[in-house]
């Protein structure tokens, strides 16, 4: 499957520097530090995070844990989701379903998280998770999230 950049009911983006506010949340959260992951894409509705493949997220048959993999499926829809609210708003995950298909087995993970339905309370996102070896891309995980608007209540 892949993803399109067509977010419907979204006639702009409500905060003109969303990719900077997307970044310096993303270096707050200590989470991602942890794991060594970064942030790689930031558009509108859309958002890439990439993790190298090392020997603190490994799991006991050599693949990256699923824990992990769910750490940046979630990361990766919920600052897609934060593309389209204004600056005085957050987000934050109620709920997300993910389908681990095939071992995070490669030198890097890349996670692209795609807006499927944006609204002003709730937003549905999904979140691919790719193992990437030798140069070819593997699906691993497949994401639905839904994320919750939090307005006027910035980040800490």
């Amino acid at each position: 499957m892949e993803f399109t950049n067509t977010i419907p009911f979204m006639a702009h983006i409500p905060d003109s520097l969303f990719a900077e506010r997307i970044r310096a949340s993303f270096t707050r959260q200590n989470a991602m530090t942890l794991i060594q992951a970064t942030l790689a894409v930031i558009e509108h509705g859309r958002t890439e995070i990439h993790l190298p493949v090392w020997s603190g997220v490994g799991q006991q048959h050599g693949f990256v844990h699923g824990g992990v993999v769910g750490m940046i499926a979630d990361s990766a829809g919920g600052y897609a989701a934060m593309t389209l609210v204004p600056a005085s708003a957050s987000v934050l995950t109620v709920e997300y379903k993910m389908n681990l298909v095939a071992p995070a087995d490669g030198e890097i993970l890349i996670a692209r998280g795609q807006v499927v339905r944006p609204g002003r309370t709730l937003i549905v996102t999904q979140a691919e998770v790719f193992a990437v070896k030798d140069g070819h891309e593997t699906l691993c995980a497949l994401m639905q999230q839904t994320i919750m608007v939090m307005h006027d209540r910035v980040e800490k």
